[in-house]
């Protein structure tokens, strides 16, 4: 008995192919999962693809901006003993300061939120239990960049 089998068009041996035969038969291999009613149907086009691509994309401007922000916060500018709320009111006088910090918030959140989202859809197992965590997923996330966008645009270093 061989080793090697022949190709589909029996024109020569395939390397490392198992032999099938009655006493070696060819390995079991499973049905792919069939569509249950329960099985949601894909509406969403590319829309995971595109989530895809931003986790990829926003971890790396995340990266750049943090790191950024760590050297030139921390290490240039005289670290921690430094930061205080006249610190903060004088970089937010600028508008790339502002930008910064706001590129920062909503990359960070967006992402994040991204990243849960894809975890509520592998782990929740029921439709109605993915919806409410959604829901308060995107809620938080709504909720937290208009409130930190508000911040950076009306902060105020004059209160008295």
């Amino acid at each position: 008995m061989s080793t090697t089998e022949t190709t589909a068009s029996g024109v020569g041996p395939v390397e490392g192919a198992p032999v099938h035969s009655a006493d070696n038969p060819a390995p079991l291999i499973e049905a792919p999962r069939l569509r249950t009613k329960k099985t949601p149907k894909s509406t969403r086009g590319n829309f995971e693809m595109y989530g895809w691509l931003f986790m990829r994309l926003s971890g790396v401007v995340l990266v750049v901006l943090v790191l950024g922000h760590l050297l030139i916060q921390l290490v240039l500018d005289g670290g921690v003993s430094k930061i205080g709320f006249a610190f903060v009111a004088g970089r937010w006088a600028s508008p790339f300061w502002q930008m910064w910090d706001l590129a920062m918030l909503w990359l960070a959140m967006l992402h994040g939120a991204n990243g849960l989202r894809t975890v509520i859809n592998d782990y929740a197992e029921r439709a109605d239990t993915r919806l409410w965590l959604k829901g308060l997923l995107y809620t938080a996330t709504v909720f937290t960049i208009l409130l930190g966008t508000l911040v950076i645009f009306t902060f105020d270093p004059n209160i008295r």
